[in-house]
């Protein structure tokens, strides 16, 4: 029962808030549309079991004027019904539609606000392919909630209806034993309420693995799938190494597991529908048994026999709505369990963003002042200290360090996703910062859009993105801008990073981060985007990561990350005396 309880409660919490929603009326009217018509067509079975009565009876007195009325009064019932389940349809479609939108809309906005993406990622919550969670498991939860909601509600409302029906064709059809009536008052309701027990028992005895067994499935799936498109993305430097064999290896490792636990639902799938299966076929005729003897003593005719094997079949029906509806049961708790999850790990991410270790507090006057600032890995191992360090407004710095000591984290903490560690990095109120990696990222369409990232496509002129183009030595490009493409594949590393010049030029941030973003062109090259940067950027400062010791002719200040004990110490390296050129004297 506390199984039961706890998942009620996560599809509650799961499912309440969209009907509490901005699209609420609509939502509420859609579902009370649904319910009224699935309380209809209960209605309609109620009369068409009537209906069986009336028309067997006619059948066996060979009353042909009945027979042809009921054919009328059924047809008309049928037409009815028919509308009804095809509106039914309709609506339930609509509102899945409109539950699921609203749904993904909800998720991405807390998957990608403030970075909850990268902190879920870096902390390895239970949050494993998102992109699961998001485009599968929301329609699985919409269309297994309302099917299983309906379908509840279907065996209540019908169980409600037609044990009334059932109880008093008992006493029209007593149990006849042996020649003699065994006055059982109800006994046809309590036939079927045994029935359907032990077939509960027993089928959920049989299938409560498969819950499990979907969950590891659909995470399985998800894995495998990532790396399809792991191997895709990256299908340029497999080529290159001829890691063809390895990456087959790894997929079919992959694979394996969806092979091996899908085998497993599938020797338990089997179990289950030959139980389900036999539970089925056996309660088509079990009602038959238990009136035969009643008819054939003539107690009753056929057509109360008819009548009551449909409604023992209603009610048996709504008794064993656990037994028909266990598979869908078994992956909707699955479905929850990773939402739940989902859900948990963005209130994680959200909850460590509101409460830093690190803080990023208001400068009180210009330039980024790092005060007491000791950063550390997610496991709490130290990795940079710094306090006092203070990154003047228009200054020119250039920050070296061994790999591995922490730089590109430094630079994560002032941008304020790394919120691990202690102390605070104080920045001007409103000011505009830009990182640029080592790679940048470019959205897969248009040219134009990839470059004015994170800008729209429209806040800057095609004219003004072709100067830039040919500023930093992409003029063939200008041509392309409405070219669609994956530019991460089809452009060099170097041309990227040209890329990612030209986005800093259109944006003009006050604030700009170089994380080894010229690493990968030639030095004159590397040396020209510099002087370029001063000369379009002259109010912006600039901080670069970088190894080459070309790069500190191009900045006014170097800063070291030294050894410190476990983890590394920032502090300024004095520069030795040569003549500025580049940012400082060009």
């Amino acid at each position: 029962m506390s199984n039961i309880k706890g998942t009620l409660a996560t599809a509650w919490r799961i499912a309440a808030p969209y009907f509490s929603a901005e699209d609420k009326w609509m939502g509420r009217g859609l579902l009370a549309a649904v319910v009224v018509i699935e309380l209809a067509v209960v209605g309609l079975s109620v009369l068409f079991n009537r209906w069986n009565n009336v028309f067997y009876n006619a059948l066996q007195e060979r009353n042909y004027d009945v027979f042809t009325y009921q054919i009328i009064y059924f047809c008309v019932l049928a037409a009815i019904w028919i509308a009804l389940k095809v509106y039914q349809l309709y609506l339930n479609q609509w509102l899945q539609i409109r539950w699921r939108k609203w749904m993904t809309e909800r998720y991405l906005g807390g998957w990608l606000h403030d970075a909850n993406h990268y902190q879920m990622q870096l902390t390895g919550d239970a949050a494993d392919n998102p992109d699961q969670r998001i485009a599968e498991d929301t329609q699985l939860f919409v269309e297994r909630t309302l099917a299983l909601g309906i379908g509840l509600l279907n065996a209540v409302v019908t169980l409600a209806s037609f044990v009334v029906i059932l109880w008093g064709l008992s006493n029209e059809a007593p149990l006849h034993l042996f020649g003699q009536d065994v006055p059982i008052p109800g006994y046809l309701v309590w036939g079927a309420l045994i029935y359907a027990a032990l077939g509960t028992a027993l089928t959920h005895w049989i299938g409560s693995p498969l819950v499990d067994l979907n969950f590891r499935q659909q995470r399985y799936e998800a894995d495998f799938r990532f790396n399809l498109v792991r191997a895709r993305e990256n299908a340029e430097q497999i080529a290159l190494l001829r890691g063809e064999p390895a990456e087959r290896d790894k997929l079919s490792s992959r694979f394996s597991y969806v092979a091996e636990n899908f085998m497993r639902i599938m020797s338990r799938t089997k179990r289950l529908t030959a139980f389900t299966a036999s539970y089925s076929q056996a309660s088509i005729i079990f009602p038959y048994i238990l009136v035969a003897p009643a008819f054939f003593a003539q107690k009753v005719q056929l057509g109360g026999m008819m009548q009551t094997a449909s409604a023992f079949g209603s009610v048996q029906d709504s008794l064993s709505f656990f037994i028909t509806a266990y598979r869908t049961l078994a992956e909707w708790q699955s479905v929850l369990q990773r939402l739940d999850g989902f859900e948990r790990a963005i209130e994680g991410a959200a909850t460590r963003r509101d409460n830093p270790g690190v803080m990023r507090v208001p400068a009180a006057a210009g330039g980024i002042e790092l005060k007491d600032l000791n950063l550390t890995l997610p496991a709490g191992a130290p990795l940079i200290s710094a306090d006092g360090f203070k990154i003047g407004d228009n200054e020119r710095t250039l920050i070296v360090g061994p790999s591995g000591a922490g730089k590109s984290t430094l630079f994560r903490a002032i941008a304020g996703i790394w919120p691990f560690g202690s102390g605070s990095i104080a920045i001007p109120a409103d000011a505009t910062l830009m990182m640029l990696p080592q790679r940048p990222y470019f959205p897969v369409g248009e040219l134009r859009a990839a470059i004015v990232y994170p800008a729209e496509s429209g806040a800057f002129s095609d004219a003004q993105v072709a100067e830039v183009l040919r500023e930093v030595g992409l003029p063939a490009l200008a041509e392309r801008l409405d070219q669609h493409g994956h530019w991460n594949r089809t452009l060099s590393l170097g041309e990227q990073q040209r890329l990612g010049i030209a986005r800093a030029l259109l944006h003009a941030p006050q604030y700009l981060f170089l994380d080894e973003a010229t690493a990968s062109l030639d030095e004159p090259s590397e040396a020209a985007l510099y002087k370029l940067l001063d000369r379009k950027l002259p109010g912006t400062t600039i901080v670069s990561i970088g190894h080459r010791s070309t790069l500190e002719a191009f900045h006014q200040r170097d800063a070291v990350l030294s050894r410190t004990g476990d983890g590394f110490t920032l502090h300024d390296r004095a520069k030795a005396a040569a003549p500025e050129v580049g940012l400082a004297g060009s």
